[in-house]
């Protein structure tokens, strides 16, 4: 007990006290995450509408929150984190609540679909929140607790909303509105706002895009411009689209099998207790890897989980195939949010984690019915060897992607700093000492420079002696930081 205490301990430290009240939010919310896993069957049983019916609905919450990971991001970044965070998650409880109270089936199609768009708001937000709050060296473990939150949230409200659901469906729209008011408080009262003010703080290569704003002035349009970054988002979406089908396509290939409806429930619930049970000792295991490697790794064993699926005809076999998937999550999705934090400008966060949020949201709206129609077209086999196959495309762009870019070892430099440098080598002989520059012992008057440029301060270095590329703490973001990488 010894060991496993001292590895969570060492799991857990060292992150700010902002990011675990952030942390206590999303579990909040999540514990009470209700009506999303229970929405169909509430919809058919509850109800008495169709399965077409249902499967409408689930599309436009869909759709809603595909809109809401580009509506949201931008919010983030042009109004602030936190109040992106609390108007999304006010107007998810308020929606949430008159889903449950309405009758006719245009005003459920459309309640839902604004259901959709206030719960997936805040998602950006909160990402960007915590590459704000978090150092680049530990934003994996970052992720990987906050990702820890979400299902543990999951797993518990989805034993709890059955028990709630006995006594009437009504009471899990007004638990789940409930929490998420609960969570929208702790935000308001807990968690600052983080939002960079404008300045010079990011990278050169940012700075150029965004007219040297240092990300102030970064648009949506440049987002869609930054070539790699939505050439990674496109492996995203493929690899997401695989992942969709654990939630669907999988219940009908396993009920084609002859196995019942509890025993998908066992097997598909085997994916948040193993997230739950291997997410922080596995995060702490890969700690410092790069972050290409992992996100290889990652996909592959999600892609070929999937694959493995076309041999399964036993309910343990379908499990073992969950569980290779789901041990590829554990390792893909922290490290995939630290990538794209990394690759963000600090002032356009928002924007990157919201365009990055699409290709999930996109991946829920085209996945299952993707899904359902190479079912129906050419069997399981076919369908689960073309999961293999575009996680095995989505990890080569990965690697083509990342693979040169090394991991970030240690909290960036302020900028001007030197790095711990080892005695020169016996092959390179010392050179005399120059004198320096901007030494005041002999050293040349320096007439003053342009209006408010101190004397001595080289052309284009801010006046507080930060870089072009440093941020608010003088934290470099340029070239001596790495960013997304390996």
């Amino acid at each position: 007990m010894g060991t496993v205490g001292r590895a969570v301990k060492e799991a857990v430290s060292g992150l700010p006290r902002e990011f675990w009240w952030l942390w206590t939010s999303t579990l909040v919310n999540r514990l009470g995450g209700f009506v999303v896993t229970f929405l169909a069957l509430y919809l058919t049983v509850e109800r008495g509408f169709s399965a077409s019916y249902a499967g409408l609905v689930a599309s436009l919450y869909g759709l809603g929150g595909s809109v809401a990971a580009v509506v949201g991001g931008v919010a983030a970044d042009r109004w602030g984190r936190r109040v992106t965070m609390t108007a999304a998650q006010v107007g998810t409880a308020v929606a949430t609540a008159a889903l449950g109270f309405a009758e006719h089936p245009a005003a459920i199609a459309a309640v839902a679909c604004l259901v959709g768009f206030t719960g997936n708001a805040s998602r950006p937000a909160v990402q960007a929140m915590i590459a704000d709050l978090v150092p680049a060296a530990d934003r994996v473990r970052a992720f990987s607790l906050n990702y820890w939150a979400i299902n543990i949230g999951f797993g518990v409200s989805a034993a709890v909303a059955g028990l709630v659901a006995a006594h009437g469906y009504l009471w899990l729209f007004l638990g789940d509105a409930l929490a998420t008011v609960l969570c929208a408080a702790v935000v308001f009262l807990k968690v600052p706002e983080t939002r960079p003010q404008d300045g010079p703080a990011d990278g050169p290569a940012v700075a150029g895009r965004a007219g040297g704003s240092g990300g102030a002035g970064v648009s949506l349009l440049d987002v869609l411009r930054d070539g790699r970054f939505v050439a990674l988002t496109g492996a995203t979406f493929l690899l997401a689209v695989v992942a969709q089908q654990g939630s669907t396509t999988l219940s009908v290939d396993m009920g084609a099998a002859g196995l019942s409806a509890s025993q998908y429930g066992l097997v598909i619930g085997l994916n948040g207790l193993l997230i739950v049970i291997l997410q922080i000792p596995v995060t702490r295991l890969l700690e410092g890897r790069g972050r290409a490697g992992l996100l290889v790794v990652g996909t592959l064993l999600m892609g070929w989980g999937f694959g493995l699926t076309a041999f399964a005809g036993s309910a343990g076999f379908y499990a073992l195939t969950v569980a290779v998937w789901t041990l590829g999550e554990v390792v893909h999705a922290p490290a995939m949010m630290s990538v794209v934090a990394e690759m963000s400008p600090a002032r356009a966060r928002g924007r990157y984690q919201g365009v990055h949020s699409l290709a999930w949201s996109a991946a829920a709206f085209l996945g299952p019915a993707v899904g359902g129609w190479g079912l129906d077209r050419w069997g399981g086999s076919t369908v689960w060897g073309a999961c293999a196959v575009i996680g095995t495309v989505a990890a080569a762009g990965y690697w083509l992607l990342l693979r040169e870019r090394p991991a970030p070892t240690g909290p960036p430099l302020a900028w001007g700093a030197a790095p711990a440098r080892p005695s020169a080598p016996p092959s390179v002989p010392s050179a005399p000492k120059a004198p320096d520059a901007l030494e005041v012992v002999a050293a040349p008057a320096i007439p003053d420079g342009p209006a408010g440029v101190p004397a001595g301060v080289p052309a284009g270095v801010p006046a507080d002696g930060r870089g072009p590329g440093a941020d608010a703490d003088g934290a470099a973001a340029g070239p001596a930081a790495p960013r997304a990488g390996v």
